[in-house]
């Protein structure tokens, strides 16, 4: 068979495949995510029916997936926003950093992998996934919680946290020197800080040279800056996610608007290819192995991102339902953890098995952790109603003769129903 016919039956199938998947979470209320993971994982490497022709096409769309998840995502707030998040935000981001960073230095320790292996399994198990987030808010409507700035803020700081971890990481992996390492850090950070001050200072006028009455101007202009931005923010040692983010936060008013209206169709198709790449780049018999440590790391690395987002959203004024939603959806871990973890095979071949294991295990329990983890926890936590005493039994009072009655008996108190809590959602911002 030509190769470009193989490309285009391997492409329609998984489209149709996707759609078909698609239509069926939504039927029963589930994300589709998992189930894009699992058909990966059955028609990639060792996996039921490889599929070979399409997989250089699926790993851009999956690269153009991110990118346009973090676009969107960005498009949701503006620069000021950013900045005001980052500042209430920072104490949640050092506690994000402990809880979740420690656990997965300490299991490359106590395997043996040394300290360099440390410090990348570290990034893998503290990192969440912001396009999977990206996603789930968007199919769970939540975009317009309380609790999503500081969902937000908490995944805005890992995403620039990384632009000083991934130089750092590479120079530790590489040997580099200290003058090396910190050249590639200081390029990185100039990037972050140079996009940042454009945001903030030149938003407008960015806003008002990408508008265009002309829909189909506007979105070539806004995906064709988004793309440029995010490729040279990956040449710089600066993570594409992390400069398409920036672009959204950059375009304001109506330019915001219809871009998002624009891209929306754009950004599921293409989110869906690379949540479908993931699963096509993992080889299921190297999983089994690895299984156990895995799954141990990421039950304890789930308490822990729930605990983080129960500390920052309390921080942040939410009430006690938002706080148990932002923990439960900041437990999933994606394409960041893979990035690391294909940074650090060469130093330590036993990484990217457990790493994807691991992935793999929290990016199929994020959604239903997003989902459920606050309705389990007002089950668990929800105290009985307290009883309304019974009546006392009237006691025989003699009648006095001269008034001819009986004094009163007092009523027994009646118990007041408990409090509800008022719903945590707010209007979504236009």
């Amino acid at each position: 068979m030509h190769e470009t016919t193989a490309l285009l039956i391997e492409l329609g199938a998984i489209i149709l495949g996707l759609g078909i998947l698609g239509r069926l979470a939504g039927r029963v209320g589930f994300s589709a995510i998992p189930l894009y993971l699992l058909a990966g994982l059955a028609f990639g490497h060792g996996g039921l029916l490889p599929l070979n022709a399409s997989e250089e096409f699926v790993a851009t769309g999956a690269e153009i997936g991110v990118i346009l998840l973090l676009l969107l995502l960005g498009l949701e707030y503006s620069a000021s926003e950013l900045v005001s998040n980052l500042k209430t935000q920072y104490p949640s981001g050092i506690v994000d950093f402990v809880l979740n960073a420690v656990p997965g230095a300490a299991a490359a320790l106590i395997l043996g992998w040394g300290p360099v292996a440390a410090v990348a399994l570290a990034g893998v198990t503290w990192i969440s996934s912001s396009g999977v987030i990206a996603k789930v808010l968007g199919d769970l409507g939540r975009l317009g919680n309380r609790e999503t700035p500081v969902i937000l803020g908490v995944l805005v700081i890992e995403d620039l946290a990384m632009a000083v971890y991934l130089p750092l990481l590479t120079a530790l992996l590489a040997g580099l020197s200290l003058a090396g390492g910190s050249l590639t850090l200081l390029i990185s950070l100039g990037t972050v800080g140079a996009v940042l001050y454009l945001a903030l200072r030149h938003g407008r006028l960015i806003s008002r040279a990408v508008s265009s009455d002309n829909p189909e101007m506007l979105l070539l202009v806004v995906l064709g800056l988004t793309v440029l931005v995010a490729g040279v923010a990956q040449e710089l040692q600066v993570s594409a996610a992390v400069g398409a983010f920036l672009v959204g936060i950059a375009l304001s008013g109506e330019v915001a608007e219809g871009a998002h209206n624009l891209l929306a169709p754009l950004r599921d198709l293409f989110a869906a290819v690379f949540f479908v790449f993931f699963g096509l780049n993992t080889d299921p018999a190297a999983i089994p192995p690895v299984l156990v440590p895995a799954l141990i790391l990421a039950t304890i690395t789930t308490l822990t991102k729930i605990g983080t987002g129960w500390y920052a959203a309390k921080r942040a004024g939410v009430r006690t339902a938002g706080r148990w939603r932002t923990g439960g959806t900041l437990v999933a871990r994606g394409e960041f953890s893979i990035v690391i973890a294909g940074l650090a095979v060469g130093v330590e071949p036993r990484i990217g098995p457990l790493a994807t294991a691991y992935v793999l295990i929290l990016v199929i329990l994020g959604p239903l952790a997003a989902r459920w983890t606050e309705p389990l926890a007002r089950r668990l936590t929800r105290r009985p109603a307290p009883a309304a005493p019974a009546p006392a039994a009237a006691a025989a009072v003699p009648v006095s003769p001269e008034a001819g009655v009986a004094p009163p008996v007092a009523k027994p108190p009646v118990a007041e129903p408990p409090a509800t809590e008022a719903n945590d959602a707010a209007p979504s911002r236009p």
